[in-house]
């Protein structure tokens, strides 16, 4: 049973706040498929690799990655979305992944990644998001993410983040342990004290604790 743990953030937008229920009840969905993925039928994949797909995706160094497979499986991870030309709540929200990146040090591209993923893909290519993950010191295992318009736009549709115009791409974080179930959303123009808090409580969750006297 996957644990839903969601944060409040006050003057979210009422579409904003579903987000959680759309991506974990889409997760818990089992659909019958027969497509070969990597050698394996789509009958032996998870939930989770089956609702969250292998969409490819391509960072700021031009590698391409695959949504579970790549980005989400046996990790915890922190996800926002942007557009490198935003002037307004873009480089507020990027400013507070570095402070993230700062705060768990080593643990980035350990353990936890972070995953930036524009709402613009035809403008953000490879070689801009480069330069632009370079202007916050982008260390490995932060992702700045783009590629085909379908692919971006699936995969922000999986993650509860799509929006038809750029302009009005959510400023929600969304943070997910995804070996035990947990994921919280968190208002990325939220205090980093209270952001923090949020990643380091999914971060270091262990997961559901066996009942006394059972193995």
């Amino acid at each position: 049973m996957i644990r839903k743990c969601i944060s409040r953030a006050q003057g979210l937008r009422r579409s904003s706040a579903r987000w959680v229920v759309i991506v974990l009840a889409g997760w818990a969905m089992v659909t019958p498929a027969t497509a070969q993925i990597g050698g394996t039928t789509a009958q032996e994949l998870s939930p989770a690799h089956k609702y969250f797909t292998d969409v490819i995706l391509v960072n700021q160094f031009g590698e391409p990655l695959r949504l579970y497979s790549d980005l989400l499986r046996g990790k915890i991870v922190v996800i926002n979305s942007f557009f490198a030309t935003c002037t307004s709540v873009c480089p507020v929200m990027n400013r507070k992944m570095a402070q993230i990146q700062e705060a768990l040090g080593d643990r980035v591209g350990r353990d936890v990644f972070l995953l930036s993923i524009t709402v613009d893909p035809e403008n953000d290519t490879p070689a801009r998001l480069r330069e632009y993950a370079a202007s916050y010191s982008a260390r490995p295992g932060w992702h700045f993410l783009t590629g085909k318009r379908e692919n971006v736009e699936l995969a922000l549709r999986k993650l509860g983040q799509y929006v038809a115009a750029r302009e009005d791409h959510l400023t929600l974080m969304i943070v997910g342990n995804e070996p035990t179930g947990l994921w919280k959303k968190v208002l990325a123009l939220a205090d980093i004290g209270q952001i923090l808090e949020t990643v380091l409580s999914v971060a270091n969750d262990k997961g559901p604790t066996a009942p006394a006297g059972k193995d």
